[in-house]
């Protein structure tokens, strides 16, 4: 028995299914997971000694790589202050300000610990400031494990085949109205007939938890356009994009400004983490100026925060978003060419430094367009590239990272895995 096997079988004893976060457990590819003892660029150890190219980068955090000697530093100067005050400290305004000036649509934000709290805050907050109850969201897009949003939702709930969560009140998935993705004909027939009823349309930047979809020409814009007619607010969901594909998030590619913004990940620089900002007069509705009640312990911890800062600085400084734009071209190039060596026709979806195969050809668009595609020939490819040095993320259903910390040897080199592991 491994080492991973034994940490494994003692986990399940203490810890349900032996994990802290169901798509750890490998229920979407088989088999058990392993355990990690230490990483460092984009290198993973496990508790075997194993070494493993990976591109799950703690789902997203790990854009310079894991453990890079700016955020260490960052880290290691703040501990030695203090771990965390329950009072107000520089980071968190430094923090604050650094996000206000680089998202144009953020005018105040509020720092929370996870992405979670982050999107339950802007729900809370977008009913609070309408005075109104119901929710529009997206099939298959995930924004955490709250209450009003498990309904027909992505990532881990969608791996295990349970996109909807026990221990959620059907008076609660009742106040949230949900839809197809891209399908502007079914959006307008859910706001004509509860405009007048609807706080906010939630919707990911990027559909990043059911594999990876991109918006349809115009449908964003309608989306604005709709919520501005009737009063409702935008919500984006840019906890996995933000400060992840462009310096001003996916908002600024595309030039549009939500109401809300729910961030994460990034921020944290591998800590736990989350925020959520946008309108003065929306923000200002939170307590203690407003009605709207939101607190946390721990939120704008002084590690959290500095470590956040430290990677968003080295982003800055040395353009990493231009860099992360090469790098991924380059690993698309390098995976279009091993399928075709391989003579798959499987459908290659990238932007920036974000990416997913799905084992199917044509056209991906929603989450029923995703949900065709094999997941078992995904499951013997994961395994397959797994037990040859590199690590995906155990699930079709989860978008892949690229780091700065990937050199064109790492690339190259997992290209062909991929083609040993396709051809196997």
């Amino acid at each position: 028995m491994t080492k991973s096997q034994q940490l494994f079988a003692e986990a399940r004893r203490y810890i349900p299914g032996g994990v802290n976060s169901p798509v750890r457990a490998f229920r979407g590819v088989g088999g058990e997971p392993f355990f990690v003892e230490s990483a460092k660029g984009c290198k993973l150890r496990d508790a075997d000694g194993r070494e493993l190219i990976d591109y799950v980068g703690t789902w997203g955090p790990a854009i310079l790589g894991h453990a890079p000697q700016v955020v260490l530093d960052a880290v290691a100067a703040a501990a030695q202050k203090g771990v965390s005050f329950g009072t107000p400290n520089p980071y968190e305004v430094e923090m604050a300000r650094t996000i206000c000036e680089w998202v144009p649509s953020i005018e105040k934000v509020r720092m929370v610990n996870s992405g979670t709290e982050a999107t339950m805050s802007c729900i809370r907050l977008a009913r609070g400031f309408t005075g109104r109850s119901k929710i529009v969201k997206f099939n298959g897009c995930y924004h955490g494990h709250v209450d009003s949003l498990l309904v027909k939702a992505g990532s881990g709930a969608l791996t295990h085949g349970h996109p909807d969560s026990a221990g959620v009140p059907a008076e609660f998935a009742a106040l949230t109205l949900t839809l197809d993705y891209n399908d502007p004909d079914a959006l307008k027939s859910i706001v004509a007939a509860h405009g007048g009823e609807i706080a906010a349309v939630i919707v990911e930047a990027i559909p990043a938890n059911a594999g990876l979809y991109f918006p349809r020409p115009g449908f964003y814009e309608l989306i604005w356009k709709l919520c501005a007619d009737h009063g409702a607010l935008v919500i984006f969901d840019e906890v996995m994009t933000g400060f992840r594909l462009a310096k001003g998030g996916y908002q600024s590619i595309i030039g549009m400004k939500p109401d809300l913004t729910a961030l994460g990940k990034v921020i944290g620089g591998g800590l736990p983490v989350g925020a959520f900002g946008g309108r003065r007069e929306i923000m200002d509705q939170l307590s203690p100026d407003g009605p709207v009640y939101q607190a946390g312990t721990l939120s704008g911890n002084p590690l959290a925060m500095a470590a956040g800062l430290a990677q968003l600085r080295e982003l800055d400084r040395i353009n990493g978003w231009a860099k992360l734009e090469e790098l991924g071209a380059a690993f698309e190039s390098t995976v279009r060419a091993g399928l075709k060596r391989a003579g798959r026709d499987y459908n290659f979806r990238r932007i920036g430094s974000m990416f997913c195969t799905y084992f199917m050809g044509g056209e991906i668009w929603n989450l029923a367009d995703a949900q065709a595609s094999d997941k078992a020939a995904f499951a013997r490819f994961f395994h397959a590239c797994l037990d040859r040095g590199v690590y995906f993320a155990p699930s079709q259903f989860e978008a892949g990272f690229i780091s700065l910390a990937h050199t064109a040897a790492d690339i190259e080199k997992t290209g062909e895995i991929a083609v040993a592991a396709l051809t196997a």
